[in-house]
C-alpha cells in the first residue's frame, strides 16, 4: 500500500493517448573502460501526509471551509476505511455514503518555488479535494492512484487546511456496479505530497511515473529498451534541456547510458523524449527461479545551468513471454506453468486499510505455497503488491473493476476506459505484469457489454501492445464477451455451484478439442471451508448453506489440481481465493459477511488443509501435513489419517503403535480403517525429504456421541 519514493518515481502530465512517441536524436556515451557505479540523484521531495487527520462519517455542510470546527471529529491516521467492521458482519447493510477527512498542512519554507502535487494512492470511490476552501478537483474510481496540482494553493511556510470528501455510495456511472465483495469506503491507502522542480517529468499523466520502459527485444544475447521520458516545463520561459537515461544492474553498475542532444522546450509546454538503449548479455527476469531486476533512471538536466532538475528511477525486469494454444505460457522462451491464486485487498480488523507489513505478509504466504502467478482481482491493487510480485518473480494478471454489469451510457464508458488507462500507465514498468484484465463476469452478453469490452481491448492494444489482454468469463464458451481480449479465461466452480469436481478436465478437453487454436485459462475455481467444521470424506455441501466442512474443500482441490496439472494447454489456473474476504451480503458456512473460499483465513492466522495440498505440489520446500488436524473433538472411533507431502514415503504412528509406511505418486498418503481409543489420540507422521527427517503431529480426542 505504501507509495514511498523508494524507486524515486518521477511523474507526468499528459491528457491521454498511447505510450508510443517520437524519438529524439541523441548521442551514446562511450562505453566505460571499467565498470562504473551510479547513484541516482534525488532532486525531488516527498512528504507523507498519513497522520494528523480528523474524520466524520456522514455528510457535513461547509466542511471544506478552513474555519470549519472539526474538533469533535475522530482523530486518526490513514490508511482508513469506515467499513472495516460493518462490511464483514453480514446482512448486506454496511454504510455506503459520505465521509469527510480534514488535516492541517504546512509545506516547509525551503520548498518555495517548487511545483507541489498532492497524491492519493487510493480512495473509494469518488473523492473531492479542497485546500483552504478552493476545490482542486474530483477523482472517480476507487482503486487507482490520483494526483492534483496544488502549487497555487499551498504557500510554503504557511499552514493550510486540506479537506477531502469521499463517498462509496452506489454510482451508475462508475464501475463496479456490483460484485461479490464489500465496497469499503474511505481514504484507505497513503496520502503524500511531492515537491518537484518546474522543469520535470510530468506529474499528471494519469498519475503514472512519466517514464515508460518498452522492451523491444529481449534475448540471451541482448535486450533493446525504449526509454520514454515525458517532460514538462512549468517555467514562464523556455529552457534548454538534456535527457539522460541510465540502466544499472542490481549492484548499481552502469550497463547502458545515453544522453539526448540539447533541445529547447517552450514555456508551459511538454516534450516526449525516447532513447533506445541496449544491454548486452542481460540477466533476465525469470520468474521464481531468478526475479532479477535492473533499474532505469531518467535525469532531466537544465543544459544552460548544468544541473539535474529532476530524476526518476523505475524497475526494469528484462523478459519476454507468449501464449501457445497447445503448450500454454512461456517465459523467456521456456514453458512456465502458471498456477496460483486470486488476491483481494482485505483482512480482518483492517478491512481495505492494509499496511505495508500486511501486504508483505500476504506475499510471504503466496511465496510459501509456491504460486507462480497471481490474479490481482478485481481491481487495481496498491503499488506495494506489484513491487512485491516483481521481487518475488510472480507473474501477475492485473485488471480493472468491470464486474457483473455495465451502464449503457457515455459516462460509464468514459469512466471505465479511464480506470483502464490509469491501471496501465501507473503499472507499465512492472516486470511481473503479463496480462491486463478488461473485465470479469459480465451478467449479460448484450450489445452494451460487448461494445464496451471491444473498446477496452482496443485501448490495451493502443496503450501497451506488448502485453496480453484477457477477460474472465462465466457465460459459456461461445459468449460474445469472451471474444474481444487476446485470450480468455473462465470462472468454473465444478463441484461447488453445480456438477462434480471431476468435470473440470472434461470441460477443458472439450473446449480445447472444439477450438484447438484458442488459448484459455481457468481464472477462478474453488470451494468454501470453515476451519471449525469437519466431516470424513463429505459429499458436496450446499454452497449457500451453513455447513462448509474443511475436508470438502480439500477434496475439490485435490481433484481439480490433478486434472489441471495434466493439461498444459490451460495456460493458467487461479484458485479462488488466497484469503477469506469480506462480502457483507453473504451468509454461509456459519460466517456471515465472509466469502470463505480462501486457502487461508481472513486474519491470516490459519492455513487451511488445502493450502498444504498446493504447497506439497507447487513448492520445493519440504511439506509434511496431517489433514483434519483441527477436527480435535471426535465422536466416531473409525477414521482415516491423510497426509499431504512431497516426500516419497511417509510413516504413521497412532498412540505409539505403527500404522505402516505408505508410498504415493500424487502427494496424498492415506491410512484407512484407523480406530481411535477413548480420550486423547496422538498421530505422528515422519518422512525423509531431500535427506532431512521431518515430523508432524496431531491430537484428536474421542468422546461419547
Amino acid at each position: 500500500m505504501n507509495e514511498l519514493p523508494s524507486r524515486r518515481q518521477v511523474l507526468g502530465t499528459v491528457a491521454g493517448g498511447a505510450l508510443a512517441a517520437f524519438t529524439v536524436g541523441g548521442t551514446a556515451e562511450a562505453a566505460p573502460a571499467a565498470p562504473q557505479t551510479y547513484t541516482p540523484p534525488a532532486p525531488r521531495t516527498w512528504l507523507s501526509l498519513n497522520s494528523g487527520w480528523r474524520f466524520h462519517k456522514g455528510d457535513v455542510t461547509g466542511a471544506q471551509a478552513p474555519a470549519f470546527n472539526d474538533s469533535a471529529w475522530t482523530a486518526l491516521s490513514v490508511p482508513h476505511t469506515w467499513n472495516a467492521q460493518d462490511g464483514a458482519d453480514g446482512g448486506g447493510d454496511y454504510y455506503r455514503g459520505v465521509g469527510w477527512y480534514r488535516r492541517r498542512v504546512t509545506v516547509p519554507a525551503n520548498l518555495a518555488g517548487k511545483m507541489l502535487f498532492l497524491q492519493f494512492a487510493g480512495a473509494n470511490q469518488v473523492a473531492d479535494v479542497w485546500i483552504d476552501g478552493a476545490h482542486l478537483g474530483q477523482h472517480q474510481g476507487g482503486y487507482s492512484r490520483f494526483r492534483f496540482g496544488a502549487t497555487a494553493n499551498l504557500t510554503p511556510g504557511r499552514e493550510s487546511v486540506l479537506a477531502v470528501k469521499v463517498t462509496n455510495a452506489a454510482n451508475p456511472d462508475i464501475a463496479p456496479l456490483s460484485a461479490d465483495y464489500t465496497f469499503q469506503g474511505g481514504i484507505y491507502r497513503n496520502v503524500s505530497l511531492y515537491a518537484v522542480d518546474r522543469l520535470a517529468v510530468r506529474m499528471l499523466d494519469y498519475a503514472g511515473p512519466g517514464v515508460y520502459l518498452r522492451q523491444r527485444s529481449v534475448t540471451a544475447d541482448s535486450a533493446t529498451v525504449d526509454v520514454r521520458a515525458t517532460v514538462f516545463n512549468n517555467n514562464t520561459a523556455g529552457r534548454s534541456l538534456v535527457v539522460r537515461a541510465v540502466v544499472t544492474d542490481a549492484d548499481g553498475t552502469i550497463v547502458a547510458d545515453r544522453s539526448s542532444a540539447a533541445q529547447t522546450i517552450g514555456a508551459g509546454s511538454g516534450l516526449d523524449v525516447v532513447q533506445t538503449l541496449t544491454i548486452d548479455r542481460p540477466r533476465r527476469w525469470n520468474g521464481l527461479a531468478d526475479p532479477y531486476q535492473y533499474s532505469a533512471t531518467v535525469e532531466i538536466r537544465d543544459a544552460t545551468a548544468g544541473t539535474v532538475t529532476d530524476a526518476v528511477t523505475e524497475p526494469l525486469g528484462l523478459r519476454s513471454f507468449s501464449l501457445d494454444p497447445a503448450t500454454g505460457f512461456s517465459l523467456n522462451g521456456k514453458h512456465l506453468g502458471l498456477h496460483g491464486v486470486n488476491l483481494h485487498q482485505d483482512r480482518a480488523g483492517a478491512g481495505w486499510a492494509e499496511s505495508d507489513a500486511d501486504h508483505t505478509q500476504d506475499f510471504a504466504l503466496i511465496s510459501e505455497i509456491g504460486a507462480t502467478a497471481v490474479r490481482m482481482a478485481h481491481y487495481q491493487h496498491d503499488q506495494k503488491d506489484y513491487n512485491l510480485a516483481d521481487a518475488a518473480g510472480v507473474v501477475v494478471w492485473a485488471e480493472i473493476p468491470l464486474v457483473n454489469g455495465t451502464t449503457n451510457s457515455a459516462a460509464f464508458t468514459a469512466s471505465t476506459q479511464n480506470q483502464l488507462r490509469e491501471l496501465i500507465r501507473q503499472n507499465y514498468n512492472h516486470p511481473s505484469i503479463a496480462f491486463w484484465g478488461i473485465g470479469n463476469e459480465q451478467g449479460s452478453d448484450n450489445t452494451a457489454a460487448n461494445t464496451l469490452l471491444a473498446s477496452l481491448a482496443a485501448l490495451v492494444r493502443s496503450e501497451d501492445p506488448d502485453r496480453i489482454s484477457t477477460y474472465a468469463n462465466n457465460l459459456g464458451n461461445d459468449a460474445g464477451v469472451a471474444s474481444h481480449a487476446d485470450t480468455t479465461a473462465y470462472n468454473k466452480y465444478f463441484g461447488w455451484y453445480g456438477g462434480s469436481y471431476n468435470d473440470l478436465g472434461g470441460w477443458a478437453d472439450s473446449l480445447h478439442k472444439a477450438e484447438p487454436d484458442r488459448t484459455f485459462a481457468l481464472s477462478e475455481y474453488g470451494a468454501g471451508a470453515n476451519t471449525a467444521q469437519h466431516a470424513l470424506n463429505p459429499s458436496a455441501p450446499s454452497s449457500g448453506g451453513s455447513f462448509h466442512p474443511e475436508e470438502y474443500q480439500s477434496l475439490l482441490h485435490e481433484a481439480s489440481w490433478k486434472q489441471l496439472s495434466a493439461r498444459p494447454f490451460v495456460w493458467g489456473s487461479f484458485v479462488w481465493n488466497m484469503f477469506d474476504f469480506a462480502s457483507d451480503g453473504r451468509n454461509e458456512g456459519s460466517q456471515p459477511g465472509i466469502n470463505d473460499k480462501g486457502l487461508v483465513t481472513r486474519d491470516r492466522a490459519t492455513r487451511k488443509d488445502a493450502f498444504y495440498w498446493y504447497k506439497a505440489n507447487w513448492s520445493p520446500a519440504p511439506t509434511l501435513w496431517i489433514t483434519s488436524r483441527r477436527w480435535t473433538s471426535r465422536t466416531d472411533a473409525t477414521t482415516e489419517v491423510k497426509v499431504y507431502s512431497n516426500a516419497t514415503d511417509v510413516t504413521a504412528v497412532l498412540n505409539g503403535t505403527p500404522l505402516g509406511t505408505r508410498s504415493s505418486s500424487d502427494r496424498i498418503f492415506t491410512w484407512t480403517g484407523v480406530t481411535l481409543r477413548p480420550g486423547a489420540n496422538t498421530v505422528t507422521v515422519t518422512a525423509s525429504i531431500a535427506g532431512t527427517p521431518h515430523t508432524d503431529t496431531a491430537t484428536w480426542t474421542l468422546t461419547a456421541p
